[in-house]
């Protein structure tokens, strides 16, 4: 009887010891992805090069791309795209809005992180305007709705036609009252932005 519960011990603490890894490493993804952003130049946080990137490109109209969104959350987020796919020509100014609820009784602060398939769109990928680029802080509760303005360059490779954007937003704990970041900055105003069609399948923030 007591080896059998030494042995539900070990398996217990050995659980314990995994969760606390995957807590851990989700928390670590945050600071790793700005770190490789900075050392590929991959669709750098803040970047204002991509709008005017976008401003001066010319739209191809030969072409068109469908632009699945996808959201996931970790932590008690709600998080969703308020439409599965957009469809655009290369060169196109779009927006796609985001919608994030904390359900829980204090403030947080969460970081979206995205990620592209196929990985190789992540370079033909200009993102103007983003709630990736900083973390954001969500009252308790609080229900808030974020754009994304969004380019794909026209030298994106004539084999890919759809293009999944996915964003997972971690919860980084409660917030400090004295750090509280805006949040309700509105969108910003792009001559020309196209919301495009609607349609597709979304796959998967």
């Amino acid at each position: 009887m007591g080896g059998l519960r030494r042995i539900n011990v070990r398996t217990f603490s050995k659980l314990l010891l995994l969760v606390a890894v995957m807590f851990g490493f989700g928390y670590a993804m945050v600071p790793f992805y700005r770190a490789f952003c900075d050392l590929v130049g991959i669709n750098q946080l803040g970047d204002r090069t991509n709008e005017i990137t976008a401003r001066n490109s010319q739209v191809d109209e030969s072409r068109t791309i469908t632009v699945e969104f996808d959201a996931n959350a970790q932590g008690p987020l709600r998080f969703k795209p308020a439409k599965s796919s957009l469809t655009v020509h290369p060169g196109q100014i779009a927006t796609i809005e985001y919608e994030v609820a904390n359900q829980q009784p204090h403030d947080v602060r969460a970081q979206a992180i995205p990620s592209y398939a196929p990985a190789q769109a992540a370079s033909y990928f200009k993102k103007i305007e983003c709630f990736c680029f900083t973390q954001q802080t969500l009252k308790a509760g609080e229900a808030k709705e974020f754009p994304v303005v969004f380019v794909v360059d026209t030298k994106l490779p004539k084999d890919v036609t759809t293009i999944t954007l996915s964003y997972t937003f971690f919860d980084l704990g409660k917030a400090d009252a004295n750090q509280r970041a805006d949040v309700s900055t509105p969108p910003a105003t792009v001559p020309g932005a196209i919301a495009g069609e609607s349609g597709g399948k979304g796959s998967n923030g």
